[in-house]
């Protein structure tokens, strides 16, 4: 595999870490979302990605292949060592390893920021992406039934941790 670089976000990255988004929520594999984002959403999410909650990119001969990030879990206080996960690789590089370098780098984020546990939610038939978080430690906390919709149809999601 080529040299991956992993590097904080930058206002010039905005563009193709929307492209990557929407390519995710096109597919049906990664969010419930159904509206593909506009640069103003985008803009707004990157700015909320600057301190403690960090979002990531993996650029490959100066291509921005994919993106991760840690969100905040949930607002009150009880909370404020958990976060939330984020993890979309651009369509053409997905199931090549770069998922797992943006993961690795979150977890070291994640500690240096005082963090004590990751979760993530998953789609169970999304047999890639719990793969991916398996072969870095998660574990399967429990799926919700019915817990969307999507394209009409109720979804189920899986929840997923990591202790760190």
């Amino acid at each position: 595999m080529k040299e991956v670089v992993i590097r904080d976000i930058k206002e010039q990255d905005i563009k193709y870490v929307q492209e990557i988004y929407n390519q995710g929520i096109e597919d049906r594999i990664a969010t419930l979302e159904t509206e593909t984002k506009d640069i103003s959403y985008m803009k707004d999410w990157s700015e909320k990605h600057n301190g403690r909650f960090k979002a990531i990119v993996a650029e490959q001969e100066g291509q921005v292949v994919g993106w991760a990030s840690l969100n905040q879990y949930n607002n009150r206080c009880a909370y404020d060592g958990v976060a939330d996960l984020s993890v979309y690789i651009s369509r053409e590089f997905r199931g090549k390893g770069i998922g797992k370098i943006l993961l690795v780098e979150l977890e070291s984020l994640a500690k240096e920021n005082g963090f004590h546990k990751m979760v993530l939610f998953t789609f169970p038939f999304n047999q890639l992406g719990q793969g991916l978080y398996n072969k870095v430690g998660f574990r399967e906390v429990g799926v919700f039934k019915n817990q969307g919709i999507l394209d009409g149809q109720y979804v189920d999601v899986m929840a997923m941790e990591k202790l760190l």
